[in-house]
């Protein structure tokens, strides 16, 4: 159950009410989008909530345990705002859901929240698109504890790192587009293969805000693990961040860094009882 204000708990319990669903959409990007089941928009401190329904009501279910997956949001999401293509591409890819209820006749007099989450797998029907809300309770499914492991288990650039990325960040324009996970670029790489498990972040063009993740560089040319979702060209301006591959003797030898090494380089691995003698 819900707690509610006695006056909320009133509101609901009336033969008539006034009363509208809202959710409001935060994408990993920044955007932020809001949907109302009225038949009006509706303004709620400076955001525009479109009269066009993202869920049905009937489409939400709670329960009070801690299961992960104990809500749903299986309404079609049919705004225009929410396109196909950004769907597909993974814009929508972690965004933030908040849904509440609110006085349509006065927005700020009420306000009943019903659910927090993020977005989880989202899928199209007939009737547009329909997404899986993860509660907050989803991280207790994380691990307590860190797993020993040869490798960093810090990014690069974190507060365990503590390399300084802002010496070790570009922007670089693309001069050429090879195929489409292999890039030439203005400027060449610092030093061998410096780019390799690093960022590439798209300024301009259609991927605009997106972030693809790079397998290699050599010179001028950097290699994405994948095509970026809208396809890449020439004359581009993107944003680079060198990366690291988690081993210790990066750390220790390019960034000189290894009094901040969260692994274990030295510990044997699983194969140690099956070695034999003198391996």
């Amino acid at each position: 159950m819900i707690p509610l204000q006695p006056e909320a708990a009133a509101r609901l319990a009336a033969a008539t009410t006034s009363l509208a669903f809202c959710w409001k959409l935060l994408r990993a990007d920044g955007v932020a989008l809001g949907f109302t089941s009225h038949d009006r928009d509706l303004v709620i401190d400076g955001l525009v909530y479109r009269a066009s329904p993202g869920i049905a009501p009937s489409a939400i279910s709670l329960n009070d345990g801690f299961d992960a997956a104990a809500m749903e949001v299986t309404g079609a999401l049919t705004s225009d705002a929410i396109a196909a293509q950004d769907l597909e591409a993974g814009r929508y890819d972690q965004a933030r859901v908040a849904v509440f209820l609110v006085d349509w006749e006065a927005p700020e007099t009420l306000c009943i929240g019903i659910a927090r989450g993020t977005l989880g797998n989202i899928r199209r029907n007939d009737n547009g698109f329909a997404a899986e809300m993860r509660r907050e309770t989803s991280r207790f499914d994380r691990a307590v504890t860190e797993q020993m492991s040869p490798e960093c288990r810090a990014q690069l650039g974190d507060r365990r790192c503590r390399v300084d990325l802002a010496a070790r960040t570009r922007m670089v324009r693309i001069v050429a587009v090879a195929d489409p996970v292999t890039l030439t670029l203005a400027e060449s790489e610092p030093s061998p293969n410096a780019y390799a498990c690093g960022r590439l972040r798209w300024i301009e063009g259609a991927n605009a805000g997106f972030e693809s993740e790079i397998v290699a560089s050599s010179g001028a040319s950097v290699t994405l693990r994948e095509p970026p979702p809208f396809g890449s060209a020439p004359d581009l301006t993107v944003e680079l961040r060198e990366g690291c591959n988690k081993a210790f003797a990066t750390c220790r030898d390019r960034f000189a860094n290894a009094v901040n090494f969260r692994g274990e380089p030295h510990v044997p691995g699983n194969d140690l009882l099956t070695r034999y003698p003198g391996l």
